[in-house]
């Protein structure tokens, strides 16, 4: 792996499908066998899902305390990775299929192309795989978790989301959780139209799933006792759009991401799962998907225009821009998934179709600073979560 130093600038956050992409961005990653090394403690580290087709592995990054990172393990899942049909630089086209979980200590992450979940422990080492077990349907590719409860979502076929409770370092199948969204994919799916994130409400009351281009919806189903889900979701239809990927707000609304826009929208969530529009805010670019919020901002990932936007959100859901258009700066080719670290100082983000992860500094403005990037990688990367 090669350390890039040096580019200048800044560049925001979120979510993206590389319709503009080259193709040979999809050079499939290279098999890594490294060997663990010493790593930092628990809290100094950034996590790469590199989704290779033939073995999928965690990458573990130390994170030093100017920002940047340096790789220290490289952890077989045990399972494989998977491509939807179509993509380029996003072979999941997906948020949240690397999930750590802070309560537990535990790194959660999808197998594709096995339709497994890998389970770590995460004990101030290295990661240590502690179980593969089923999804319990087809090609997974997010990861939800509230508490003790886990909800995986499967995007192959008809997709469906499947309950797990979490019982020390293990999974457990919660028994009738399992409910279809009725999509009538493919396996593997396409990635326009397959299912982008599964998420839960910030009270765990309620869970969101994006339906992209297949629905262009947000089906919302009611948590109920034992973590049984609601028969049926709620469904808010975005009509003519492709709903992505979301996060939300300190004040309870859901901040998505619209990528046949490239838009940015806000909805008020009400009882029994409706949600109500209350802003949308292009940025200009091309494929808006992935969203991660940092510090009162939210930074979007445009996949085909690589490069970051910059939003933040007010009290009552109103979008602005940062700066004059939103964008902070460019990334390497074909942005992905991003994380930023739990104190809101630093952003990470997966450039799938470079086979690279940029490094950057959040400043106040909320604009962002170059700390470089680590090249290498394999092109393909998709999935990161930081600790």
């Amino acid at each position: 792996m090669m350390k890039k130093t040096g580019r200048a600038a800044a560049v925001l956050g979120g979510a993206a499908i590389a319709l503009a992409l080259s193709p040979a961005g999809a050079a499939l990653a290279q098999a890594r066998t490294d060997v663990p090394s010493q790593a930092q403690p628990a809290g100094q580290e950034v996590f790469v899902q590199t989704d290779n087709l033939s073995g999928n592995q965690i990458l573990v990054f130390d994170r030093h305390p100017d920002g940047r990172v340096s790789e220290s393990a490289v952890l077989p899942t045990g399972g494989l990775g998977g491509q939807a049909q179509g993509s380029v630089a996003d072979r999941l086209a997906s948020q949240g299929s690397l999930v750590y979980d802070p309560v537990h200590r535990l790194l959660l992450a999808v197998n594709a192309g096995s339709g497994t979940i890998s389970v770590f422990s995460v004990d101030g080492n290295y990661p240590r795989l502690r179980q593969v077990l089923s999804s319990g349907g087809y090609f997974p590719n997010s990861i939800a978790v509230s508490g003790d409860l886990v909800y995986v979502l499967d995007a192959g076929g008809d997709g469906a989301v499947s309950g797990f409770r979490t019982a020390g370092d293990h999974l457990v199948p919660i028994a009738g959780s399992t409910r279809s969204l009725g999509l009538g994919g493919t396996n593997p799916p396409n990635f326009l139209k397959a299912p982008g994130q599964v998420g839960f409400s910030p009270d765990g009351s309620e869970l969101i799933v994006t339906t992209k281009a297949s629905t262009s919806s947000f089906d919302v189903f009611t948590v109920g006792t034992g973590g049984i889900l609601s028969s049926e979701p709620v469904v808010t239809p975005d009509p003519g759009n492709v709903p992505f990927a979301f996060t939300f707000a300190p004040g309870g609304q859901l901040v998505a991401t619209d990528a046949a826009a490239s838009a940015l929208h806000t909805y008020s969530t009400g009882n029994g799962g409706a949600l109500t529009s209350l802003s949308s805010l292009g940025d200009g670019q091309k494929a808006a998907c992935w969203v991660t919020a940092a510090d009162g901002y939210y930074f979007v990932a445009n996949a085909g225009s690589s490069n970051i936007s910059g939003y933040t959100v007010s009290s009552d859901g109103g979008l602005s821009l940062v700066g004059t258009t939103g964008v902070v700066g460019s990334t390497d080719a074909g942005d992905v998934d991003l994380a930023a670290t739990p104190d809101g100082a630093n952003l990470y983000v997966e450039a799938g179709a470079a086979g690279a992860l940029d490094e950057y500094h959040i400043n106040p403005d909320g604009t962002l600073a170059s700390l470089g990037s680590v090249d290498g990688i394999g092109a393909g990367i998709e999935g990161i979560a930081t600790d």
